[in-house]
């Protein structure tokens, strides 16, 4: 099975997210996009469950000369290794200080650019729902689940349109909830489950806000 786009994901996800609503199971949702990716399809799931959009921005922490591969992530101003994968590489948190400060300051970048002043959602009471297009080996997912629960919601849900078995399983304890109805056991990486998976800009995500803005993240 593979999404023709973004916004079919975010429909797909957003079925199930509202069958769940109807059993009282997402109480006042906040959802929250990872961007730029998640925000796509996160525009559809906001739309279905009425519920207030905002972003998360949540930097990976690439290894040095192949910065695909993460090996930490960060959200909130914290940063969250991938102990093994540094071991497997030989890495040290010192080393990869450069790495982490550039990464930092387009975090910073990127949270003054989408919010534009706005201050982050109240999540207290609440269920944030985080959304991204896909999961791989799930590290951006865990250091943004762990940046909301430090905000006190009442519930967490991580809710992706596709994601690969163990990362699925490796983040089940972070949340409430884990949402996910495609886990290909061969996955490799989240583009391929995409017809098309063109990268979204900084414009794309600032337009997708403002399509939401009559219902950005405030008291119900």
């Amino acid at each position: 099975m593979r999404f023709r786009d973004r916004a079919e994901a975010g429909r797909a996800l957003a079925e199930l997210l509202s069958a769940m609503r109807e059993q009282g199971g997402l109480p006042d949702p906040v959802v929250l996009a990872l961007p730029r990716g998640g925000v796509a399809v996160a525009v559809e799931v906001a739309r279905a469950l009425d519920a207030p959009l905002d972003v998360l921005v949540v930097r990976k922490i690439g290894a040095p000369h192949q910065e695909e591969y993460g090996v930490g992530a960060i959200a909130g101003g914290d940063v969250l290794y991938d102990e093994a994968a540094l071991e497997r590489l030989g890495l040290t948190e010192s080393r990869l200080a450069p790495v982490v400060e550039r990464e930092r300051r387009e975090l910073q970048r990127r949270e003054r650019l989408y919010r534009q002043g706005r201050p982050a959602p109240d999540l207290r009471g609440r269920t944030a729902i985080v959304v991204d297009d896909g999961l791989a080996t799930g590290g951006t997912a865990r250091a943004a689940l762990r940046a909301v629960r430090r905000l006190a919601p009442r519930r967490t849900v991580l809710a992706v349109p596709v994601g690969s078995p163990e990362a699925v399983t490796l983040l089940r304890p972070e949340a409430d909830d884990v949402v996910c109805p495609h886990q290909p056991a061969t996955f490799m990486a989240v583009g391929l489950w995409y017809e098309d998976f063109e990268q979204l800009s900084d414009d794309d995500v600032l337009d997708a806000l403002r399509t939401a803005g009559g219902r950005q993240p405030g008291r119900a």
